[in-house]
């Protein structure tokens, strides 16, 4: 059997660790299956392939662009595959052999007026409904997802099967005090500090954030605290900047960029606090991997976040500024209910595994090879 996954986004955050750990533990599991991964030039010679049953081929098409749409079923086709997996929602019409897709939110539609334009909106839409439609299995990463693909494509709830995300093991590793020193050396981590971890993108709500974190600093014994925040794309979103500068933060906010994966797990560990205030996930991620090293996690009541983080974090009301600075403010100052967000936490982190996540997938792999023909 030959299978192809789409790993163009190899590098990225979020799809990018769903891709890396899939590839991963594949190879921990499966040394019979020839697996064909669709990469771009530039990463071909940074990708770890797991064993002698892996390889890449150059796929230089964009996500998201005219080109894929042909390109990937040619390749396909010339590599004479048997399932296709694409971990992102697009699967292209031209592509006839059996395949499984990975729709990770509704965002999207969810939040239209987040697109460039009415044409990117409709693309997305599309493109999705194509997938859902047409795809043998859907995987999806939440009850909460799945929820919101069937509400919105109406496909047999049988289709959708919800696999969850977990942390990096690398994350699991303590870093060593070289580390630890080196990090707050680099970045004059001297005060204790807020801090926020994902891409840099509206309904992540980070302007909400920075007005909570405003009014934190204005509680007693509050006014060393800073705010950390990680993301990439912060020049398009100049509101952020300029609440930044009504708020007269600037002095306290710190936009660091990406940043390696050695490098946050640090910063992970030494954080305060986590603060996750976003509108809407699928999964939401970064809550879980701050949990796994026991910083207080503060989060949305809303969407899959509730279901992520179970009893382990705080739970806030992500549309109330007011709401978010409460929640940060108790997990601050509350040694008790740290200690229990910390407890809590790290045996909430334990319950979500690569190892058990790529397994089922593995198995809806042979349930489709099994059991479906190609549409």
């Amino acid at each position: 059997m030959r299978i192809a996954i789409d790993i163009r986004k190899y590098q990225d955050f979020g799809i990018g660790t769903y891709v890396r750990n899939l590839v991963d533990h594949l190879g921990r599991i499966d040394r019979e299956t020839e697996y064909v991964l669709l990469s771009r030039p530039q990463d071909r010679g940074r990708i770890a392939l797991p064993g002698p049953n892996f390889r890449t081929v150059p796929e230089p098409a964009g996500s998201h662009s005219v080109a894929e749409q042909f390109r990937i079923p040619l390749a396909l086709q010339r590599e004479h595959v048997d399932l296709y997996h694409s971990p992102h929602y697009v699967l292209p019409p031209l592509i006839h052999c059996r395949s499984v897709v990975t729709v990770h939110d509704c965002i999207h539609l969810m939040f239209p007026q987040y697109f460039p334009g009415r044409l990117a909106h409709t693309y997305a839409h599309v493109q999705m409904w194509l997938a859902v439609q047409r795809a043998n299995r859907v995987l999806t990463v939440s009850e909460t997802s799945k929820q919101d693909i069937l509400r919105r494509f109406r496909i047999p709830a049988d289709k959708v099967t919800v696999v969850y995300n977990a942390i990096d093991e690398r994350l699991a590793a303590p870093p060593s005090l070289e580390d630890i020193d080196r990090v707050q050396g680099r970045y004059q981590l001297n005060d204790p500090f807020a801090l926020y971890v994902g891409t840099i993108k509206p309904h992540k709500n980070l302007e909400r954030l920075i007005e909570a974190f405003h009014e934190v600093r204005r509680q007693p014994g509050m006014d060393a605290l800073k705010l950390v925040i990680i993301g990439d794309e912060i020049s398009k979103y100049q509101g952020l900047r300029r609440a930044v500068h009504e708020f007269k933060l600037h002095k306290h906010v710190r936009f660091l960029g990406f940043v390696a994966l050695d490098t946050l797990s640090v910063l992970y560990r030494l954080a305060r606090v986590f603060v996750f205030p976003s509108l809407y996930e699928g999964f939401g991620l970064p809550p879980l991997e701050a949990m796994s090293v026991g910083t207080p996690v503060v989060t949305s009541n809303t969407s899959s976040l509730p279901e992520v983080v179970g009893d382990a974090a705080v739970l806030v009301d992500p549309y109330s500024s007011a709401s978010i600075a409460e929640g940060i403010h108790r997990a601050l100052v509350d040694d008790d209910l740290r200690a229990t967000l910390r407890e809590r936490g790290i045996a909430r982190a334990r319950e979500f595994s690569w190892a058990s996540s790529v397994q089922q997938i593995h198995a809806a792999y042979t349930e489709v090879m099994e059991q479906a023909e190609p549409l």
